[in-house]
């Protein structure tokens, strides 16, 4: 390794070590963090290009020798006799046969690209490394895109997303490794979806490609996850397959026994005479199959991904009556410059102000929340204790009013839309979502059994809540209010806003929504959630409907 190299690399390690690089944690739910995977990446690569480079000087230097070698060796056996009554040749044949030897044996035995392989134990203590769990959590949220939007298997390992072809192909290990994972998680149906396609991608793939399994791999996990699935019979097939492969195969030749024991009772217990008295063809149960979204039924599950996808929208008599317009909400500085205000719902009043927040403040949100940035918790309604929870993938970070000008300018914008008192909101608080990242139907507020919700904090429940679009998002990412079937797509600046409470002190359940899956893009938001402490006569108790009374 030459000298200027090396100082480099041991100037890099220095650097990474001084900043304090965090090292662990998991990284796949913040594409935030995701970012810093290929700084990491970066560096593995300059390593590797030096390990390439002085194993290639290596063997340049032996294939010289070699090549130098040959050419004396012929030219001796063309006259063996004549060759080494020669004194110099003599000499230098001994010459070769003992120092020339003994230096390309040392080479040969040598490792050359040692500090190059120590270099990857070193970066591993100073560089953002994804861990197993973050592995897992990536294909776990790559399948729940795949199941949310309705994405072809084939498409995706393709590369391509909605039509569109946004990387490259996934190869055959590529498709296993997601196949295996899902098989970890006893995710049986997905199994057998990706380890079909690793089948169809290895007989794609040039006979010269490696991979990290053999189709004998593949029809073992097929034939065992399509029997969890229900169907025997083709579990058979697949192990008779495998085994045709590998006659010995231990757990293949038990596992044929034991469908075969299966079949054979099924076909007593479903046995059924034909009319010319021949027993028909055996009943299984079919494979579980992801049903026809045509003609289910509309639960909270179904009506969310299907509002992720587009497919349900606003009727044209909820739309009519919905208008844009500025508004002062009776604040002296807004007569001068009026929010931009657009109506998203009437009841419950949904609306989403526009130029809410401007680039140079989102930039300085990031910046402060990136280093706080944890993985973002709910509440257990039992406990109230705070945890992290699968169905919510996303970090984020709680930023003090007080901490920059930036936050106050923000907070008293939001005073001014909403018309409430600042005083009783939680901090502002930065999200950045994760691959995938989604947070699955919930609410705001504290239902009435939820009795240690917000426990601490002695300022009442959660009465508004205005959510921040920090970025754009090129796919998915909507926020989708699932029982009214509203759907707010971000747009960098705008800011949604809505009552989480009646006048009554009663939740609304109508405000009820999700985040949706990001399919593409990168997802940043900052909530503000204001509680009823100090709103007494900003917005005074009343049983009386309260539609359309915050934005004048």
């Amino acid at each position: 390794m030459s000298s200027c190299l090396r100082l480099q690399l041991a100037l890099g390690v220095l650097v990474l070590a001084l900043t304090g690089v965090t090292v662990r944690g998991e990284v796949y739910t913040a594409l935030a963090e995701m970012e810093e995977l290929l700084e990491t990446e970066s560096v593995l690569i300059s390593n590797l290009e030096g390990y390439i480079r002085v194993q290639e000087d290596r063997l340049s230097y032996l294939k010289n020798k070699m090549d130098e070698y040959q050419r004396e060796h012929a030219d001796a056996a063309s006259d063996i006799t004549a060759y080494v009554s020669n004194p110099i040749n003599a000499y230098l044949l001994t010459k070769r046969l003992t120092t020339d030897w003994r230096q390309v044996e040392n080479l040969m035995a040598h490792e050359v690209g040692a500090d190059f392989v120590q270099n990857l134990t070193q970066y591993r203590n100073v560089l953002k490394f994804p861990s197993d769990e973050d592995l897992n959590g990536a294909a776990v949220a790559l399948l729940r895109l795949q199941d949310t939007y309705q994405l072809d298997t084939s498409s995706l390992a393709r590369g391509k997303l909605n039509g569109i072809q946004y990387s490259t192909a996934m190869s055959s290990d590529d498709c296993f490794e997601l196949g295996r994972q899902s098989y970890v998680n006893r995710d049986y149906y997905h199994t057998v979806l990706w380890m079909n396609e690793a089948m169809v991608r290895m007989t794609e793939e040039p006979h010269n490609q490696t991979q990290s399994f053999t189709r004998a791999d593949v029809l073992e996990y097929l034939a065992f996850c399509t029997y969890k699935q229900g169907n025997v019979e083709s579990a058979l097939t697949m192990t008779n397959e495998l085994l045709q492969l590998l006659p010995d195969h231990e757990r293949a030749n038990g596992n044929k026994k034991f469908y075969e024991k299966e079949i054979a009772q099924l076909k007593e217990k479903l046995k059924v005479k034909g009319d010319d008295g021949s027993d028909a063809t055996p009943v299984s149960d079919l494979p579980v199959v992801k049903s026809d979204p045509g003609v289910f039924d509309l639960t909270e599950r179904k009506a969310y991904e299907m509002l992720c996808r587009g497919e349900l929208k606003l009727s044209p008599s909820v739309l009519r009556p919905l208008r844009c317009r500025y508004v002062s909400n009776n604040v002296p500085f807004l007569r001068l410059a009026p929010l931009k205000l657009e109506e998203a719902f009437l009841d419950p009043y949904i609306v989403i102000y526009h130029d809410a927040m401007f680039d140079s403040e989102i930039e300085v949100l990031k910046r402060m929340a990136r280093p706080r940035f944890r993985r973002a918790t709910v509440q257990n309604a039992v406990t109230g204790a705070l945890e992290t929870a699968n169905y919510r993938i996303s970090k984020s970070a709680w930023l003090k009013t007080a901490e920059h000008r930036v936050i106050g300018t923000v907070v008293q914008r939001t005073a001014d839309m909403t018309g409430l008192d600042m005083d009783s909101a939680e901090e502002l608080q930065v999200v950045n979502y994760g691959i995938g990242g989604h947070y699955e139907p919930h609410f705001d507020f504290a239902r009435r059994e939820e009795i240690r919700a917000f426990e601490g904090l002695n300022l009442g429940n959660r009465i508004a809540t205005v959510l921040f679009y920090m970025s754009d998002v090129e796919q998915g990412g909507a926020t989708v209010f699932t029982s009214l079937h509203a759907v707010l797509r971000p747009k960098k600046g705008t800011a949604a806003f809505w009552m989480n409470l009646h006048r009554s002190g009663e939740g609304d359940v109508r405000t009820r929504h999700a985040a949706c899956p990001v399919l593409t893009g990168s997802k940043w938001v900052s909530n503000k959630w204001i509680h009823e402490r100090g709103q007494e006569f900003r917005r005074p108790c009343d049983l009386a409907p309260d539609h359309g009374d915050f934005a004048i």
